[in-house]
């Protein structure tokens, strides 16, 4: 049987998510579970394959896999008991055979988040506008011998809280690409750049190469594969490291603020 499951992870201890020998990745960890519930013996013989990969130390809310398998029923249930708890399933499904995660999909949405947020929220979102359509992102991404041209779908900039977040929903994506498109958005916020700096590195060869921003703010938020999923409930392990994880982040911030009460963005009552 074809199975694909969703699954989010922690990307900060991982060496990105594709399969690099003797180092720790998200492909590694969810085979080498497998192996352990005898799903399947050879990763290549059972097809196993992700929607996409992501960088070190970029972070997955909607990472999507698939593999062939005898015993679906163990792999549904047991999974999420057997992967570390830095990643976990949230949904499966039953898919056909010609299922492929990464040419199935006909989008994937990104959310990158800046802290503080950098000034002029209303400028970066009308700035993003500027990325929708078909354009050549050789300055925004590291091409290589690929094609640079991509059609972004969707693009926006939003306050939440005390950040502000650059979503993005295009057909692919080349490497870097939405970190450097981030780290333009926040030149734009800041008063560095404008729209017309962004249209003006659309249009050609590279003029160019922008930077990429850090990858800790960046989140593989969605992907759309036309795949009706079946939710999994996370498992305790997960719940209990998430909650760490809140804790620990929130002492650090009250530490740094206590370390450093002059820095306006850490400012905190006494």
């Amino acid at each position: 049987m074809n199975l694909a499951f969703r699954f989010s992870y922690f990307g900060d201890r991982f060496f990105g998510s594709q399969m690099q020998p003797l180092l720790r990745t998200v492909e590694g960890e969810f085979i080498e579970a497998c192996r352990r519930l005898q799903l399947f013996d050879d990763w290549r013989e059972a097809s196993f394959v992700t929607a996409g990969r992501t960088d070190r130390g970029v972070h997955a809310r909607c990472q999507v896999c698939s593999f062939l398998t005898d015993k679906p029923d163990r792999a549904v249930a047991a999974l999420n008991q057997v992967l570390p708890a830095d990643i976990w399933c949230t949904a499966w499904a039953g898919v056909p055979d010609r299922f492929h995660p990464r040419y199935s999909a006909a989008s994937r949405t990104y959310r990158y988040y800046f802290f503080p947020a950098p000034g002029d929220v209303a400028a970066m979102h009308e700035a993003a506008q500027e990325f929708l359509g078909r354009h050549d992102f050789s300055s925004f991404a590291r091409a290589g011998d690929r094609n640079p041209e991509r059609r972004i779908l969707a693009a926006r900039v939003f306050e939440d809280g005390p950040f502000a977040v650059f979503e993005v929903t295009g057909e692919s994506f080349l490497w870097n690409m939405v970190r450097c498109m981030a780290t333009a958005l926040e030149q734009v916020g800041r008063g560095e750049a404008g729209a017309g700096e962004i249209a003006r590195l659309l249009t050609g060869p590279a003029k160019r190469r922008i930077p990429a921003a850090p990858p800790e703010g960046l989140v593989l938020w969605d992907i759309d594969c036309g795949v009706s999923f079946t939710p999994l409930p996370i498992d305790e392990k997960s719940r209990r490291h998430l909650a760490d994880r809140h804790r620990y982040h929130a002492l650090m911030a009250e530490v740094s603020a206590r370390l450093a009460p002059d820095t306006p963005q850490y400012k905190t009552s006494q």
